[in-house]
């Protein structure tokens, strides 16, 4: 089988209005949402497709480098060509992580061809579904996070993450107000990602630490990122408390930081994002170090079902205890609750995805199992710039965000 062409497609959609997301020290402006298409050709072998980090930056690494090293090679051991990228261009570090998003296209062309589902080509699937949590909840008032928590539950998941940034005493009242809707077995997980992200009302490792334990009453499932994700130092000395069980893991830029992270038992739930942080391959090798830890591992997804479906053919070859969440972002609809609307997420894919009993079922289809409308292409186009700012009150500042969920920022007044 001979690879004929690898093309990236960045896509947009583009919101009605901003959305303006008052916190405390400042305010997040969303202005669209993006998403990359990965497609690669193999002729009258079939094509495969995956998720990629929807950067302009990726998208060049695709056109200018990746894809003329895979174009005109035969496929017979994955393995065998990401080593030879790695010895060559993929020296480069940012590029060897952009093309392990790639491979999952190619794992998915493979497992085509093969007639088998993609968990297969990748370690065997040990279960056919995955647990998945609803995730929105972004910047509202206290009573409105309580009626989203509600309301995701009402949908059939079996847990619901927000992100809080009212200020310590509102963040707890929030908490307290959605345990008290959802009742006491629903999982609530606690993203505090913005809590040092405030300039200077970013908060202090004393107040972290009060909160994780006001908030551990309610029975959080885990409080997320409440330190910024370079500090595993930190992030094992709130954890030695012993008051709640803490995530991290999105923003580890290579595998040596995700070790350290799982070595030093910093957190209880190592996260990582399939599309921007390594790919299958390297996520096989995080989950064998959790599991030898005795840790566990939740799934950051925050795009496309085609995201969610690629992570949920990983997760399902590890057992629950070691793989346990896979995340999945709730958007709104005329008809259903969540952050805001991005259509294009669901469009992506001909079929939707088969949730039952708050669980994905992973089809049995070959490759990733479901098919991937093309259209989006056209009907998306892209729209240059990040998708999300945040405006710091004091000191004064712009702060960008992209979709690589491995860098912290951008840039500063990146428009």
């Amino acid at each position: 089988m001979k690879i004929s062409s690898v093309r990236s497609f960045l896509l947009s959609y583009r919101m009605p209005q901003p959305v303006r997301l008052p916190f405390y020290g400042g305010e997040r402006t969303i202005l669209k949402r993006d998403a990359m298409l990965i497609r690669v050709d193999a002729g009258r072998d079939g094509v495969g497709y995956a998720p990629g980090p929807a950067s302009e930056k990726a998208h060049r690494a695709i056109q200018t480098t990746i894809a003329p090293f895979l174009e005109g090679r035969e496929i017979t051991d994955l393995d065998a060509l990401h080593a030879e990228f790695v010895a060559g261009p993929g020296r480069n570090l940012e590029l060897a992580k952009v093309i392990c998003a790639v491979e999952i296209a190619l794992y998915d062309l493979l497992a085509r061809a093969k007639g088998v589902p993609l968990s297969e080509m990748i370690g065997g699937r040990v279960r056919d579904r995955i647990r998945l949590y609803g995730s929105a909840g972004m910047y509202m008032p206290p009573e409105k996070y309580a009626e989203e928590a509600a309301a995701v539950q009402a949908m059939g998941f079996r847990g619901y993450k927000m992100r809080p940034a009212l200020g310590p005493e509102r963040d707890l009242e929030t908490v307290q107000r959605m345990r008290r809707a959802t009742g006491p077995k629903f999982e609530l997980m606690v993203d505090a990602h913005a809590w040092w992200r405030m300039g200077d009302l970013s908060y202090d490792y004393a107040t972290i630490e009060r909160l994780a334990r006001e908030i551990a009453k309610e029975r959080a499932a885990w409080l997320e990122e409440p330190l910024p994700p370079d500090d595993h130092a930190a992030y094992k000395k709130l954890r030695q408390t012993g008051t709640l069980p803490l995530a991290s893991g999105e923003h580890e830029p290579n595998e040596e930081r995700f070790l350290d992270l799982i070595h030093s038992h910093s957190v209880d739930y190592v996260q990582m994002d399939v599309c921007c942080q390594g790919g299958f391959a390297m996520a096989r090798r995080i989950f064998a170090a959790i599991a030898a830890e005795k840790l566990k591992f939740a799934f950051h997804s925050w795009g496309t079902a085609l995201e969610v479906l690629a992570a949920a053919h990983l997760g399902i070859c590890w057992p629950e205890d070691v793989v346990e969440w896979l995340e999945y972002p709730c958007y709104s609809t005329a008809t259903r609750a969540g952050m805001y609307p991005f259509p294009l997420a669901e469009e992506i894919l001909k079929q939707p995805l088969e949730i039952v009993g708050g669980d994905l079922i992973v089809p049995h289809g070959p490759g990733l199992g479901i098919e991937i409308d093309e259209s989006v292409i056209e009907r998306y186009p892209w729209i240059p710039g990040p998708w999300s700012y945040f405006k710091i009150d004091s000191p004064p500042e712009m702060l960008a965000v992209t979709s690589d969920h491995s860098v912290q920022w951008d840039g500063k007044d990146g428009r």
